[in-house]
């Protein structure tokens, strides 16, 4: 098979030169569109459920969630694992599934799933699908600072998550923009358990009134002058006052009961916090993490964050910046120019080589042409495979090029050989025709031409360099 290929090619240069020419394009379009990163991406495929249960304990957040979630899941179709853990108010449930399973495909049997246990769980516990992202999706962060005083870590939290976040997760290829740090803003409502009991009121019912007050509702609507005028009730809650005058009952007079005068104290107040963040020993910082989504190019990404960020500057409340914290483009680069430099620096030094032990440039010419094509070529399975260009596929490239080399190194020599045997024995020929011993050259075997010894040079070899390669490939 091998041999008929090499002479097949040998015999038909146009289309060798053709399909050369367009798996040369086809590997440079493969390189410049492949996902870029500093490091490859051997996580698992997963799917996180994360459900919120405030003011639990771990122990009953772990019989009341986490058992149902994990139990329900442990007969979805290529599930390898599922892993539960219980916090504080808080369920994780990670779902591991087989490799080679499409990722949007398991999130979409994870759903499925989900939707058989919902009535199993507590009412109004509503477990949620974490991003689509992988473990080394975490690509860039910033911290939201203000130097100057004018807003503190929760106003900062507030813009945060209220105005940033949203700006930045609209990017093309991000997922999640996860906040950290700061403080979340609260009505923290403080009740008076002497005033509760002298009105008869339960905690129930003041939690339910709380939460029925801050609702707007709608009406019919009445036709004046031939138009006609909706009528709603506009009852959302603006400021500690609605809160105090929101009516959470009614005494035996029928006189309203209000808020305020069954609590000590109606203030804002921060959220409890598990964690906080911190920007080089200057104190504390709000900070949001750029999560980039599954099988997006991560330096497209973080070019795309950073050049929003630079356009939302001007915008930023005054006394705010933002602060790049962790960018790992700078490592995608670095990585990238110093494997191409050493692939440049590896080719120049095996042309050298080769071109001082052969001394024949056009021969040398031939191996050296055969180092790029070959990188170019392999960008194509790369690029179609789902591999990133990080460290190690750049780097299992740079191995290559020695066994790339040694074959087509093999194939030039055993050529060389050949053409001094052939060349010999036409010089041969050509004494014995001048010395007029015809009958002698007549007995000898026509001698072959020069291309077709080129052939039986390279058809001798190819097979077993083709099959070394294999083993070298396959490896």
């Amino acid at each position: 098979m091998i041999p008929k290929i090499i002479d097949a090619c040998a015999r038909n240069k146009f289309m060798v030169f053709v399909l050369t020419a367009f798996g040369i394009f086809a590997g440079w379009w493969s390189m410049t569109h492949a996902p870029l990163d500093a490091i490859p991406d051997l996580s698992d495929v997963q799917v996180i459920v994360f459900t919120e249960w405030p003011g639990r304990s771990p122990d009953l957040v772990e019989d009341q969630i986490t058992y149902p979630i994990v139990t329900s899941l442990l007969n979805a179709p290529h599930v390898k694992y599922v892993r539960g853990q219980s916090f504080f108010g808080l369920s994780f449930v990670y779902v591991i599934f087989n490799d080679g399973t499409d990722m949007y495909w398991a999130r979409s049997r994870v759903l499925e799933y989900m939707n058989q246990v919902t009535s199993q769980l507590p009412e109004g516990i509503t477990p949620t699908i974490g991003p689509d992202a992988t473990g080394v999706g975490w690509v860039y962060q910033y911290a939201l600072v203000d130097r100057t005083g004018k807003h503190d870590l929760q106003q900062l939290r507030s813009y945060q998550d209220w105005t940033l976040r949203y700006e930045l997760a609209a990017i093309p290829g991000v997922a999640e923009i996860a906040s950290v740090g700061g403080y979340v803003k609260q009505y923290q409502v403080e009740l008076d358990p002497t005033a509760m009991l002298a009105f008869k009121l339960p905690i129930g019912k003041v939690i339910q009134a709380i939460r029925e007050s801050s609702n707007d509702v709608g009406g019919r609507v009445v036709e004046m002058s031939e138009a006609e005028y909706m009528v709603r009730g506009r009852g959302y809650l603006k400021s500690l006052e609605d809160l105090e005058n929101t009516p959470v009952g009614v005494d035996d007079r029928g006189i309203p009961i209000l808020l305020k005068q069954v609590t000590t104290s109606i203030h804002f107040g921060p959220d409890m916090r598990r964690g906080a963040g911190e920007l080089n020993g200057e104190g504390e910082a709000v900070g949001g993490i750029v999560v980039m989504r599954y099988g997006e190019n991560a330096l497209k990404v973080i070019n795309r964050v950073k050049a929003k960020i630079d356009e939302l500057r001007p915008s930023l409340p005054e006394g705010m910046e933002i602060i790049s914290v962790y960018d790992r483009s700078s490592l995608i680069e670095r990585a990238i120019d110093n494997l191409r430099e050493k692939l440049i620096e590896e080719m120049v030094v095996v042309s050298i080589v080769i071109i001082v032990f052969l001394l024949h440039l056009r021969s040398a010419f031939v191996v050296i042409l055969a180092l790029p094509v070959g990188v170019l070529l392999s960008f194509i399975p790369m690029y179609f495979l789902g591999v990133t260009t990080n460290i190690m596929s750049l780097g299992g490239i740079a191995i290559a090029i020695g066994a790339m080399v040694d074959g087509a190194i093999v194939i030039i020599e055993n050529v060389h050989k050949k053409l001094e045997h052939w060349e010999a024995e036409k010089a041969e020929r050509q004494r014995l025709e001048a010395v007029g011993e015809t009958e002698k050259l007549k007995s000898l075997p026509p001698l072959p031409e020069r291309e077709a010894v080129l052939i039986d040079a390279a058809k001798s070899v190819g097979k077993p360099i083709f099959f070394a390669l294999l083993v070298i490939a396959v490896s």
